[in-house]
C-alpha cells in the first residue's frame, strides 16, 4: 500500500501543480468551502477554487482536510493555511468567498467570512445562491400550514405505495390505465426542493391510478394496510389536488434556476436576472386571471382522479375565547382553518404561498442589489445600465482599480463595441464580455481586470457538494480507516479526471523517481 499510496499522491500532486499554476497565471480568484461528515464521524472540509483561465471560468478542487474544530477562528486559520500551503497570492488577489449560510461562516463581525476579509480585504462573501434559492421554498412552505401538510402527504403515499405488496399493484393498475412505462413515485428531497417538481408531476399525472389502488388496498382484509390506505384516501380532495396543481408549476419555474445555480461556470450577472425572472413570473400568478385558470386544471384533476369538488358553503369562522382573549398562550388553540372552497383556498393557500416566496426571494438575494453586484450588472451588455460610469465605479473603487484609467477605457471600448454592434463577435453576456476583452487586456487592463472579477465571485457551493458524492464513494464503511492522503489524493483523480487523463506519464516517472530517490529500481 506504500507505493500505491505515494503515486496517487505524485499524480494528485501533478494535478494540483497544474491548477495553481493556472490560478496564479490567472491572478484573481475565489475560494469555495463547505464541510460534510464522512463515514467515521470526521468534519471533511472541501476547497474549491473558482478562476479564469484561457476564455473559461473554472472550478477546481484541491483537497479535503479534516477539520478538528467547527468555531469560526479554527475554519478561516485552515482556509488562510490552505492559501498559503499553495502559494497563492491571497492577499491582493482574493476576491471572493463562497459558504453556505451557517452563522459560524457567514457571521459579519466573527465569522469566517469576516476573519478572511480581515486578511484579504478584497474577498467579497457571497451566501451559496442555491442553499438562499432552497431557503425561499422551505420558509414559504413552512408558513402555510396546508402547503406542509401537502407535502407530508406526498411523503407518506410515497412511503406507502413503495411498499413491496403495495408497489405491484401500483405498477399493474398503471399498466391498465396508461400508456407507456410505469411511472415511480419520487422520494422528497430534503436539502433541493426545487427538485420537488419531479415528485408533484408524478403523482399529478398519476393520480388515478394512485387513487385506485389506495380504494382497492383500503377494502382488503389486511387491517393495518387496509386503515392506512383510508387514512391517505381520506385526505386527497379538492384542497389537495389544488395544492399538487399549484406547486408543480412553482417548483416547475424554480427548476430553471436551481438547474443554473448548479453549473461551474455560470456568473451573478445571469442569476441576478433569473431571479428577477422568477420573481416577476410569481408575481404574475398572483393575479385573478392566473388562479381562476389552476382553479380550472384542479377542477379538471379532481373530475379525472374521481375526487369529490362539491363546494360547501364555508365555515363559520371560530371565534377565540373570551377568557384567552389579551392573553399569551405557549400552545395552539387548536383554531386552523381548513380550506373547503374556492375562495378560503385561494385566501389561505394560493396568495400566502405566492406572497412568501415573492418575499424571501426579495430577501434572501437582496445581496444583489449592493454596490458590488450593481458593478457587476454594468459589466453584463444585456444589462440596462451596461457601461453606466457610476455602476462600473462602484466595482472599480471596491477592488482598487485606477479610476482614472478605467474612465479612459469605457470611453474607448464604447466606441470599439459600436463599431462590432450587430456581428457575431459582438458579446452579449458578461462571460461573453469577458472573452471580447481577453485579445485586448493590455490595452482595457482595468476593465478586463474587473471582468475577470465579476465571473468569478463565487455563485454557489454546488462544486463541493459535488465533491461530497465523490467522498461517499471513496470513503465507505469497507474503505473507513483510508488516511487522509490517499483520500485527498484519490478524490483529485476523480473529480478533475479530464486532467488526470492528459497527464504526461514521462513526467509522472520522473516526478515519482526524484520524490523517491532510494528505489532499487533505476527510473531515470
Amino acid at each position: 500500500k506504500t507505493i500505491q499510496n505515494e503515486i496517487l499522491e505524485c499524480l494528485a500532486g501533478m494535478v494540483k501543480k497544474e491548477i495553481i499554476q493556472e490560478v496564479k497565471k490567472s491572478k484573481q480568484f475565489s475560494v469555495i468551502v463547505d464541510e460534510t461528515r464522512d463515514v467515521q464521524k470526521k468534519e471533511q472540509i472541501s476547497f474549491v477554487l473558482r478562476y479564469y483561465y484561457s476564455g473559461v471560468v473554472h472550478e477546481s478542487f484541491l483537497e479535503f482536510e479534516v477539520a478538528e474544530q467547527m468555531d469560526a477562528a479554527a475554519l478561516s486559520d485552515k482556509i488562510i493555511n490552505f492559501l498559503e500551503k499553495h502559494g497563492l497570492e491571497y492577499k491582493d488577489n482574493l476576491v471572493g468567498q463562497g459558504y453556505d449560510g451557517a452563522a459560524v461562516m457567514r457571521g459579519a463581525h466573527a465569522g469566517v467570512q469576516a476573519k478572511i476579509k480581515g486578511v484579504a480585504k478584497h474577498a467579497f462573501y457571497v451566501h451559496c445562491s442555491a442553499h438562499c434559492l432552497n431557503l425561499v421554498i422551505v420558509d414559504a412552505v413552512k408558513s402555510v400550514a396546508d402547503a406542509g401538510n401537502f407535502f407530508s402527504l406526498l411523503e407518506r403515499m410515497y412511503t406507502f405505495i413503495s411498499g413491496s405488496y403495495v408497489h405491484n399493484r401500483w405498477l399493474e393498475v398503471q399498466r391498465e390505465m396508461f400508456d407507456g412505462a410505469p411511472r415511480e413515485l419520487q422520494q422528497l428531497s430534503d436539502t433541493r426542493w426545487a427538485c420537488r417538481h419531479i415528485a408533484c408531476r408524478n403523482v399529478m399525472d398519476r393520480l388515478p391510478a394512485i387513487v385506485q389502488v389506495l380504494e382497492e388496498i383500503a377494502s382488503e382484509k389486511h387491517p393495518q394496510r387496509a386503515v392506512e390506505a383510508r387514512g391517505i384516501l381520506a385526505q386527497i380532495d379538492l384542497n389537495f389536488a389544488g395544492c399538487l396543481v399549484l406547486f408543480r408549476k412553482v417548483l416547475s419555474d424554480s427548476r430553471y434556476l436551481s438547474d443554473l445555480l448548479q453549473s461551474k461556470t455560470v456568473d451573478y450577472s445571469k442569476v441576478v436576472e433569473l431571479v428577477e425572472s422568477l420573481k416577476e413570473t410569481l408575481i404574475q400568478y398572483r393575479s385573478h386571471d392566473s388562479f381562476e385558470e389552476m382553479w380550472s386544471e384542479t377542477l379538471e384533476l379532481c373530475t379525472r382522479s374521481s375526487i369529490e369538488t362539491t363546494q360547501h358553503k364555508p365555515k363559520r369562522s371560530r371565534v377565540t375565547s373570551k377568557v384567552l382573549q389579551g392573553s399569551v398562550v405557549a400552545s395552539t388553540l387548536g383554531q386552523h382553518e381548513v380550506p373547503d372552497n374556492k375562495h378560503t383556498f385561494c385566501v389561505s393557500v394560493y396568495y400566502p404561498v405566492l406572497d412568501n416566496m415573492i418575499g424571501e426571494i426579495g430577501r434572501r438575494f437582496s445581496n444583489t442589489s449592493c454596490n458590488i453586484m450593481q458593478g457587476v450588472q454594468a459589466l453584463n451588455p444585456s444589462s440596462q445600465t451596461f457601461l453606466r460610469e457610476e455602476n462600473v465605479l462602484l466595482l472599480a473603487e471596491a477592488y482598487d482599480s485606477n479610476t482614472e484609467d478605467l474612465k479612459h477605457e469605457l470611453h474607448q471600448i464604447r466606441r470599439v463595441l459600436l463599431r462590432k454592434k450587430g456581428q457575431k463577435e459582438s458579446p452579449t453576456t458578461l462571460m461573453e464580455m469577458t472573452q471580447f476583452l481577453d485579445p485586448y487586456q493590455d490595452v482595457f487592463h482595468e476593465l478586463f481586470r474587473l471582468c475577470k472579477i465579476a465571473v468569478v465571485l463565487p455563485v454557489s457551493s454546488a462544486s463541493c457538494e459535488r465533491s461530497f458524492s465523490t467522498l461517499r464513494l471513496i470513503k465507505t464503511y469497507l474503505r473507513s480507516a483510508m488516511t487522509e492522503k490517499r483520500l485527498s489524493s484519490l478524490a483529485v483523480l476523480s473529480i478533475e479526471a479530464k486532467r488526470a487523463k492528459s497527464l504526461d506519464l514521462d513526467e509522472f516517472v520522473k516526478c515519482f523517481a526524484e520524490q523517491h530517490g532510494n528505489r532499487r529500481i533505476q527510473l531515470l
